[in-house]
């Protein structure tokens, strides 16, 4: 009889598994010339497709109208007089437009101000010398999910601050970037409260309804209880990945040990902090009187809403640029790094040069996604995956799980959360529904296959800056570290939400306020 493997075997066999990822991702080329090679993969493939007319048909809602219409899509080559004349004509505006790229560089211009001026290590000093070093990872992972709700601010200031509080404490950097990675994008779908996706997606979940009830209206709090219930999973699993599988497995490979952020500071220093901090809670105060009249400049004109299309989340990105840019001020200047406002010009200089890796890294990742939209590659595969799980024969809840799964793996190649459910809905939420599901169960399914692959696709719209962020900490840091670092996560989230999701449909309970789990 052959002996069972220990788990420790197993252990060794999955660090082997992801040090074995690590070397042949790292060995690839320079993630810019993998772009490339991508890109033109992607032109070569829609010539294939399109001269043997690859293509599907589905129901499609359109984002704009919220209409539902059935469209036929076919496969565009690259490789013909207007695919080449818009790999030409649209390479610019696609780096222009490119939306991590603002991001970055606006929210940089207060941070890396921060950071330069020395504001942003002596904060984090005298929070490491207060913080429970036992509560750092969950309160990491935890910020990282409420950081959905003010946009992509996550991405560009927590994951370099996680990177950057784990180094200040003696811990592996980028231990410190994946546990805030972990939050912000695989638990992307959880949050306490209500984001701006859950509308966005209740509108195109009760437009694919009304296939089968025309009267049935999804709302934006219909997930809500499971939201809820699922950022106290994230977290939980989030903090043990990290502590346990990620960091250990990062210790003995790292460049060096880690240096801890010098955690003495001097009395100028105290004085200039203490400033810095008033100054950033008057900023912050003054922003929350901003909002409180119902005619704010903040508010949206029509509806007096502080979050749906109002100035205040579109405008998000300067604001927090303001927030560290005011304190870093008062901190540069009290302590004596400036002395005058050259030094501080110079400084911003400084911060976006910083940045010259992830600009050039964004005019190619632009294009490659640019390309696989143009092509239709992405729909047609969605569509196919689709209409050969719809077909097939297999009990409910099997195929509620198979659906989640099939959401996960389209994710890879489909960036956009509601592009994605504009395809899926019209197909999965009829056909659920006449099994007797409720569409807010299939949007569930789908948010979380969604999420949780986020970590690990190089489509990623943000997947080439978490690059750059670490090879701040570790030079030969590539595609191949940051996916090995992930995969855990990645294969956490998807048994520990399916094994959540199981087990509140066995329990019957609400999915929200008045949604449940069957019609």
């Amino acid at each position: 009889m052959k002996k069972k493997e220990s788990p420790a075997k197993k252990d060794i066999f999955f660090q082997r598994f992801l040090n074995g990822v690590e070397r042949v991702g790292n060995r690839l080329p320079h993630p810019i010339t993998l772009f490339v090679l991508f890109s033109a993969a992607i032109a070569v493939v829609s010539a294939v497709c399109a001269l043997f007319d690859v293509s599907a048909v589905g129901e499609i809602i359109d984002p704009v109208t919220m209409e539902l219409t059935q469209q036929k899509i076919s496969a565009v080559s690259l490789l013909t007089r207007e695919g080449l004349s818009n790999m030409l004509t649209s390479a610019v505006t696609n780096f222009t437009s490119f939306a991590p790229l603002g991001v970055v560089l606006v929210t940089m211009l207060g941070v890396g101000c921060a950071e330069g001026s020395g504001y942003l290590s002596a904060l984090l000093c005298r929070a490491a010398l207060s913080a429970p070093r036992a509560l750092l990872t969950p309160a990491l992972v935890f910020l990282g999910v409420m950081s959905n709700l003010a946009s992509d601010i996550g991405y560009v200031v927590l994951i370099p601050i996680g990177a950057m509080i784990f180094q200040a404490v003696g811990r592996h950097p980028i231990a410190g970037l994946a546990a805030a990675f972990s939050g912000v994008s695989g638990g992307f779908s959880a949050n306490l409260l209500i984001g701006t996706i859950d509308p966005m997606l209740a509108g195109i979940s009760t437009e694919s309804a009304h296939m089968i009830d025309p009267n049935y209206t999804v709302l934006a709090t219909d997930n809500w209880f499971f939201m809820v219930a699922s950022t106290f999973l994230i977290v939980w699993i989030g903090t043990f990945v990290t502590d346990h599988i990620v960091e250990p497995r990062l210790a003995p490979v790292a460049y060096a040990k880690p240096k801890a952020i010098s955690r003495e500071i001097s009395p100028q220093e105290k004085k200039a902090l203490r400033w810095a901090n008033w100054s950033m809670a008057a900023i912050i105060l003054l922003l929350i009187l901003c909002c409180l009249p119902q005619d704010s400049f903040l508010r949206n004109p029509e509806t007096g809403s502080l979050l749906e299309n109002a100035p205040l989340i579109h405008g998000l990105i300067p604001l927090i640029a303001l927030v560290f840019f005011v304190p870093s001020l008062v901190f540069g200047w009290i302590s004596g790094k400036y002395r005058s406002e050259k030094d501080v010009c110079a400084q911003l200089g400084e911060s976006m040069s910083s940045m010259g890796s992830y600009i050039a890294l964004s005019f190619f990742a632009a294009q490659l996604i640019h390309f696989f939209s143009y092509t239709q590659l992405g729909t047609i595969l969605a569509l196919k995956g689709a209409e050969w799980l719809g077909s097939s024969q297999i009990p409910g809840p099997v195929l509620m799980v198979l659906f989640l799964l099939f959401s996960a793996l389209i994710n890879l190649v489909m960036g956009s959360a509601s592009a994605k459910w504009t395809i899926l809905a019209p197909v999965f939420v009829p056909m659920f529904m006449l099994l007797g599901y409720s569409p807010q169960l299939t949007q569930v399914a789908y948010r979380i296959g969604d999420s949780c692959t986020n970590l690990i696709t190089p489509l990623m719209a943000y997947f080439a800056m978490i690059v750059v962020f670490a090879k701040k900490y570790d030079p030969s840091c590539g595609i191949g570290t940051i996916i090995a670092t992930m995969i855990p996560y990645t294969l956490w989230f998807l048994v520990g939400w399916s094994a959540l999701l199981i087990l509140w449909m066995l329990l019957g309970w609400p999915l929200g306020p008045g949604a449940g789990i069957f019609l």
